[in-house]
């Protein structure tokens, strides 16, 4: 008897996930001012990228507190709209505060599940997503649904991360975690941080959906913190998938797992400080 090869389950997945950014939501908030400076950059290539100026209308896909939503809120200007969406009401709550904190008042929020997107066919000009493509369990769902409401014309732009050995700051612990919890490899097709950063990969995904004039660029994008150990505390408090990996261990052996990470990200330690390896992808493309 041939044995059962283990499967995939989007549906538990994507309720994971939900319940992971519940809990995550007001320490991802907390570290809002780590986030801006350590994905800025790629952030406004990204925006460049999207074409996005005075009155666009930008749909912002798995926006999270949404501090990149604010960045586009100015450029887009009292004459343009941004609607950040996310499958967590707890972290679009701060998003919506830290509108209202920064005057902002051209920001919506609405919680929404992004391969299902509850609006209208062309709707607009320019759809983002920062690091969120990469957790959808159905990528070319997420894809088509962006297309769908994109005006012609209209561009999609995305960040995801590139490879592992481009990204130590986050494969490390990944491959620490899933060593000490005894966890197989990915399943085929399952969703992850770098389940898009194969050279290619994120290219192949948007012409498969229907996106034309499709390019890429990556960016240099070090995490750059005081300590390995206060980037143990940034990715103990807000990376949820790492949580996730750990549920099987126990609390003995997640402060151990976590004493393992930092003892193996303070290679990233100098007299500068803790700079901790990473590389976007940021890439685009049409709608025809």
């Amino acid at each position: 008897m041939q044995p059962t090869i283990p499967q995939f389950d989007p549906i538990k997945y994507k309720k994971t996930t939900h319940d992971q950014w519940q809990t995550a939501a007001q320490a991802w908030y907390r570290w809002s001012p780590t986030l801006n400076k350590w994905l800025g950059k790629a952030t406004n290539k990204m925006l460049e990228m999207a074409s996005i100026s005075a009155g666009s209308h930008v749909l912002d896909i798995a926006a999270g507190a949404g501090e990149q939503s604010i960045t586009t809120a100015k450029i887009v200007g009292t004459t343009g709209y941004v609607l950040a969406t996310d499958i967590s009401p707890n972290i679009l709550a701060y998003a919506k505060q830290m509108a209202e904190q920064a005057g902002i008042n051209n920001v919506e929020t609405k919680v929404m599940d992004g391969e299902n997107l509850i609006l209208e066919n062309e709707t607009f000009d320019a759809v983002i997503s920062r690091v969120g493509l990469i957790y959808f369990p159905d990528q070319q769902k997420a894809l088509k649904e962006m297309l769908r409401v994109l005006k012609r014309g209209g561009k999609v732009a995305a960040i995801v991360y590139s490879t592992p050995e481009k990204n130590k700051f986050f494969s490390v612990p990944v491959s620490i975690i899933r060593n000490r919890a005894k966890l197989p490899p990915p399943l085929p097709g399952q969703p992850g941080p770098f389940s898009l950063g194969a050279e290619g990969a994120i290219e192949k995904a948007f012409t498969q959906a229907g996106f034309v004039n499709v390019q890429s660029v990556l960016v240099d994008s070090p995490l750059e913190l005081q300590t390995a150990g206060e980037c143990v505390r940034f990715e103990k408090e807000s990376f949820g998938a790492l949580h996730q990996m750990m549920s099987s261990l126990s609390d003995n052996e997640k402060k151990l797992v976590w004493e393992e990470i930092e003892e193996e990200l303070k290679k990233f330690e100098s007299e500068k400080g803790f700079v901790g390896p990473c590389e976007m992808v940021v890439a685009v493309g049409d709608k025809p």
